[in-house]
């Protein structure tokens, strides 16, 4: 990677350095040749001791959230917008001088520093592209740096459990952009991948805007024909290669009647209306929104040199993310447990619709993540259960996590199962996630599939593992 040497000749000091967007980010810059220390509100509560302690024997310093950790005026402190002013950190950075930078300033610094950029953007699906995406350009031989909110599992072994990025020797850097800090403003993309454009933390006018000015900005647009929303972007784009399940008009499309599904992999034909050619594509995911996915990455791929033949290829061998649409295992029984990152609408609406593609009862476990997001996105997540769910399956909210704070908790997961009750859904509201499990274990039975959903919060996982050893 060129250009970054500037941001490897001082020390750094990440404030939430475990979090999904932060340790990726601090993967990247000490693998450059940084110093990077930090600290963790989550390890000082003795949450996911293994990430911290692994963390620690990659050469990372990490400190107590007390402030200890900033010793000099030299140190860039990195923060994400969450954090508040009043963390000892910000505190003590503030008064020793501390150059300060949020984790999107410094990701657009590390991609824009990158002399080609594929930028993977829009409401769903992110972080299954770029780690797609990411793949395909590894097995081109590209030698890509990835950051990634996921961990990638092809990329993921005994030394490297936490794989949410790769740190590579080649030109190309492959990264999700986020829109719902405005951030997305902020890169300058060789190639600008939009997948789709939805209600999610900003109103459709804001996210039009954002992601009309992301095309504006990159040399080569990559958009999904299927989605309304971004499609009608594509006259923002400098250049454009259109990709698409539906119709003929995509560029990267699929043949008509060749896909075949199934609960836990799929088949289809891609053709590449460029020469007519056609290709055949395995993928081992599920679900109509992985097959757009795959296009996606597809054509992100062509739009850096990769042709159709070589991307196909290389999603075969593409073994998926950690918590999207993750099987855990089925217990002896035949009980599934699948753990996801559904948070969203839209989110939970592809993960629900690809368990309801297939038979057995769906018990729906949700972790909201946050009480100010179930404010926002409340009524349509509620619908979204209701509609998607079959009257025999069950939905089941605990109370929203809580790290500590001044947000407001007057009102929680209760309206949610209230709204969907009312809608004629199953629902139920438990507030600790503890009795959630024994009840959850208490109902199942065989051929149910169990999918544990929410974001921001890594012991989900360890909840989903839990929840397949009580059923065994």
């Amino acid at each position: 990677m060129n250009n970054s040497t500037s941001l490897t000749t001082h020390p750094w000091f990440f404030c939430g350095i475990g979090g999904s967007g932060m340790l990726p980010l601090a993967l990247i810059l000490k693998g450059l040749g940084a110093n990077v220390a930090g600290s963790d509100r989550s390890r000082d509560q003795g949450r996911s001791p293994e990430k911290f302690g692994w963390l620690e024997d990659q050469g990372f310093t990490l400190f107590a959230q007390d402030g200890s950790g900033i010793t000099s005026a030299d140190q860039t402190l990195v923060a994400s917008a969450a954090v508040e002013d009043t963390v000892p950190e910000m505190v003590r950075a503030s008064a020793l001088g501390c150059a300060r930078m949020s984790r999107a300033e410094l990701l657009a610094a590390l991609f824009n520093a990158a002399p080609h950029g594929i930028a993977i953007g829009g409401t769903s699906g992110k972080s299954t592209v770029t780690g797609m995406t990411g793949w395909i350009m590894t097995e081109a031989g590209r030698d890509p740096t990835i950051m990634n909110g996921a961990v990638m599992k092809n990329f993921a072994s005994p030394d490297a459990p936490f794989a949410s990025a790769r740190v590579g020797q080649g030109s190309i850097f492959v990264s999700e952009v986020d829109e719902s800090d405005g951030s997305i403003a902020l890169y300058r993309p060789s190639v600008a991948v939009l997948l789709n454009v939805s209600l999610d933390h900003k109103s459709m006018d804001e996210l039009r805007a954002l992601f009309g000015g992301f095309l504006a900005a990159s040399e080569i647009a990559v958009v999904n024909a299927d989605n309304a929303e971004a499609l009608a972007l594509l006259p923002h784009a400098k250049q454009a290669l259109t990709f698409g399940i539906e119709g003929d008009i995509a560029q990267i499309g699929i043949k008509p009647g060749s896909i075949a599904d199934g609960p836990t992999k799929q088949a289809a034909t891609v053709i590449d209306r460029h020469d007519g050619s056609e290709h055949p594509l395995v993928l081992n995911l599920p679900g109509r929104h992985n097959l757009s996915n795959a296009l996606a990455a597809i054509a992100g791929a062509v739009a850096a040199g990769v042709t159709v033949a070589d991307a196909v290829a290389a999603l075969s061998r593409f073994a998926g993310l950690a918590r999207r649409f993750d099987i855990i295992g089925t217990s002896a029984s035949g009980i599934s447990v699948i753990d996801d990152f559904g948070h969203n609408p839209e989110k939970c609406a592809a993960t629900l619709r690809t368990l309801k593609n297939h038979p057995g009862r769906v018990i729906a476990f949700f972790q909201p993540h946050g009480y100010g997001p179930l404010r926002q996105m409340g009524d349509e997540l509620a619908e979204t259960f209701a509609r998607e769910l079959a009257p025999d399956d069950v939905t089941i909210f605990c109370d929203p996590v809580y790290y500590g704070g001044t947000v407001d908790r007057s009102e929680g997961s209760e309206r949610i199962v209230r709204l969907i009750g009312d809608a004629g859904g199953k629902t139920e509201h438990i507030p600790a996630r503890d009795d959630c499990a024994a009840h959850i274990a208490s109902m199942a039975q065989p051929g149910d599939r169990i999918v544990v959903m929410g974001a921001r919060d890594d012991t989900l996982t360890t909840f989903a593992h839990d929840l397949l050893k009580r059923l065994s």
